[in-house]
């Protein structure tokens, strides 16, 4: 362990980015795609004068695996994107869907989270007074904590109050000057650790807070053990006296990669105070590092009773570990604080048929009187998404969406592209942060409804991953959201169908083909 200037690094630094390959479901497919054509051959080579039945046998199974797909739950562009698949690669195509449909590794902790989900579901009892304020009821709210709660335990809140941070370096701050605070608790749990500035810094309050006696723990995401971290990260943590845990690791060949991940940032603090939003600890988040330009990223928090949300959150994901684990954190009595709108922290989990993000989303889509103003760094829709966006412009409520200007990615980047044309034609404005690139997830409606949080608009976010956020309405930091959109919106380049005509016909070709696979990515 190296100290320097308050801040702890536990690694030496490595370069692990190749490990992302090795450790993916694409060397699984291509191994089985080189399996069929070896069989193929073979077979062309041995059994020529049997061709004919074996083409009949591929055929029967092909037209089986085709019911298959139309009879099980599953979205219709993944159906598509399957059928596809299966019709150039029967064999490879049918292996690779068994295995992502069963989560090879992931049934342990499936059935793990399913049956705390379940225990504790009515773990935070709703103050039915606040469900029943005339003006809950009117403006939607009611029903959309109706839809959440057959999910999850996802109360409505009053007595809380709510900053936004328009950068990772404002959270970054008060994160601080909060873990300092801390006397009893401290849970973190974050889709990406890397060490670096923003981690170092953070690690040594979390170890004095831990030589204190304070309790803390520490939750990130298994693919950081092969990309960022070590995988004797953990042990290296609990030197420092702090619990620390990866979610889900990768298994190679086996893991489905990008399948339930965990892509959540929370801080929960002593109850009191809570933190979500698109930043994950890492030096990019904060501008420390520049990789795709300036890092547009915003964050929440939350203090009073709805930080307590946050912390069955926390807790829920960690009895996958320990299975001991008591629940007085929950319950603990929250100081008072002044009632600032109402909030709704909620999370969403690809093990139950509940989209909870979307439909988030589609509510405030399908609501909204005036505007509808949207930050995400990718626009990978499926049907319904697509369509309550077009939707509420059509109607004539002015939709704006803020998109990165420099790509992380660039298969995202023209899937992105995909897109535009039918957005614009039907009224949406699409415009591109010109200074770098836009991880923020939010949406604010009308001055009175807003959600910030992990939720891109992909099928990642809106399928395959745990995510979170907060649902507000008629919170005073909603006005702070608008403006930052505002300021962001004066930085970027609208998209138009001239730019969308005179695009670079690379992004034109490379959208076109990775549509075919939108829903896997």
């Amino acid at each position: 362990m190296e100290q320097k200037e308050n801040i702890i690094y536990l690694l030496p630094k490595e370069n692990k980015g190749l490990l992302r390959f090795i450790f993916s479901r694409l060397p699984f497919f291509v191994l089985m795609l080189s399996i069929e054509i070896s069989i193929v051959l073979c077979i062309f080579g041995w059994f020529r004068d049997y061709f004919p039945y074996i083409a009949l046998i591929q055929t029967v199974f092909a037209i089986g695996m085709v019911i298959y797909l139309f009879n099980c739950q599953m979205d219709y562009s993944a159906k598509m994107t399957w059928l596809f698949l299966l019709m150039l690669f029967p064999v490879p195509g049918a292996l690779f869907l068994a295995w992502t449909q069963n989560d090879i590794g992931h049934r342990t902790a499936q059935v793990a989270l399913n049956t705390v989900l379940e225990k504790t579901k009515d773990m935070i009892p709703q103050d039915e007074s606040i469900i029943k304020e005339p003006d809950i009821k009117a403006s939607g709210t009611a029903e959309l904590w109706r839809f959440l709660n057959k999910s999850g335990c996802f109360p409505l809140f009053k007595n809380t109050s709510v900053k936004y941070f328009p950068l990772g370096e404002d959270k970054f701050e008060a994160l601080l000057e909060e873990l300092e605070k801390a006397e009893k608790f401290i849970y973190m749990e974050y889709f990406i650790i890397s060490e670096g500035y923003m981690w170092g810094k953070i690690l040594d309050v979390l170890a004095r807070k831990a030589a204190q006696g304070v309790d803390v723990r520490v939750i990130y995401d298994g693919m950081c053990d092969v990309l960022l971290l070590s995988s004797d990260y953990p042990k290296r943590m609990e030197k420092l006296n702090i619990q620390c845990r990866p979610f889900s690791p990768i298994v190679p060949f086996l893991s489905t990669h990008y399948n339930y991940r965990d892509h959540r940032k929370i801080t929960v603090i002593d109850n009191k105070v809570a933190f979500t939003g698109g930043i994950n600890l890492g030096d990019e988040y904060i501008n420390k590092k520049s990789r795709f330009g300036h890092w547009k990223d915003t964050a929440i928090m939350l203090k009073g009773d709805a930080a307590k949300s946050f912390t069955l959150m926390f807790l829920q994901i960690w009895q996958v570990f320990d299975e001991k684990q008591d629940w007085e954190n929950v319950l603990s009595e929250v100081p008072k604080t002044e009632s600032d709108g109402y909030v709704i922290p909620f999370c969403d989990s690809p093990m139950d048929r509940y989209k909870s993000g979307e439909s988030v989303y589609i509510d405030m889509l399908y609501r909204a009187k005036e505007y509808v103003h949207i930050m995400t760094p990718y626009l990978i829709l499926d049907n319904e998404l697509e369509t309550a966006l077009k939707y509420a412009a059509e109607r004539g409520v002015d939709v704006k969406i803020i998109l990165p200007g420099i790509p992380d990615k660039k298969s995202a980047y023209a899937l992105a592209k995909t897109h535009y044309s039918s957005l614009v034609s039907s009224g949406v404005k699409i415009y591109e942060y010109t200074p770098g690139f836009v991880h923020a997830k939010l949406f604010v409606s009308d001055d009175e409804k807003a959600c910030v949080g992990t939720i891109n608009l992909d099928y990642r976010s809106l399928y395959h991953h745990f995510e979170c956020g907060a649902y507000m309405y008629k919170s005073s930091c909603i006005s702070d959201i608008e403006k930052d959109y505002k300021d962001t919106l004066a930085k970027c380049k609208q998209v138009t169908p001239q730019t969308i005509k005179a695009e670079k016909l690379s992004y034109k070709i490379l959208g076109s083909f990775m549509k075919i696979f939108a829903p896997l990515m």
